[in-house]
């Protein structure tokens, strides 16, 4: 992923230097050659997603386009969009998801976790599913994004995701495909990573978007930091 961009830009090839740089490792020799199972460890990804989503935006911003009125990014991706708006510097940006990568990653080891798409139910079917796997495994599993209208993220516990998945395709999923990620982001499962990676935010210089970026909590335009 990203080679593409590395080598049609100056600016996008500064993007993966600076990152291997600041890394200590070359995440761009990983991004563009793999291995895919390393790529895909969260300890890498997240930072991986965000450096090839600058490196893009860098593109952007050198092409004829229409300003922006809104930034958004999806998951980590709306760490991207605050790079983009200017509300972080990159390096900044950088060191969070890198450090969000390794928190998450230990409270993965120490509940393990997955996560799985769910296409064509609506938040009501999703959310009766999790709860009979969660009351037939006696483990964790819920709705964890409602990315839009017939397609929805299950995340939990191993065993209670994989009710979850068989009662989704007796339920009438079109189509309900497990992840390709090593944690289960957005549940409860991470609740060990949250408090020490508050403190990481907390600590970081956060500016006021240059465009408004839409939050994925609240769907709203953030203006301020």
């Amino acid at each position: 992923m990203g080679l593409d961009l590395y080598q049609a830009n100056p600016d996008s090839r500064a993007v993966f230097d600076l990152a291997d740089e600041q890394l200590g490792f070359y995440l761009s020799e990983l991004c563009f050659d793999g291995p895919e199972e390393d790529l895909f460890d969260t300890v890498n990804q997240q930072p991986a997603l965000l450096v090839t989503s600058v490196a893009a935006w860098r593109i952007i911003q050198q092409g004829d386009w229409p300003a922006p009125s809104y930034l958004a990014g999806h998951s980590l991706g709306e760490f991207s969009a605050l790079v983009a708006a200017g509300s972080l510097e990159f390096n900044d940006g950088l060191a969070l998801v890198r450090k969000r990568g390794k928190l998450m990653k230990a409270a993965g080891e120490q509940e393990p976790g997955a996560m799985a798409a769910v296409i064509a139910l609506d938040v009501e079917t999703v959310e009766r599913i999790c709860s009979q796997a969660r009351s037939t495994t006696g483990q964790p599993v819920q709705l964890a994004n409602d990315n839009c209208p017939g397609q929805l993220v299950i995340s939990g516990d191993k065993t209670a995701l994989v009710e979850a998945i068989r009662l989704a395709e007796e339920a009438g999923a079109r189509k309900v495909v497990q992840l390709p990620i090593s944690i289960a982001a957005h549940s409860a499962l991470m609740a060990s990573a949250a408090t020490e990676f508050a403190e990481a935010v907390d600590a970081t210089q956060i500016s006021a978007p240059q465009v408004p970026v839409i939050g994925n909590v609240s769907a709203e335009p953030l203006t301020t930091a």
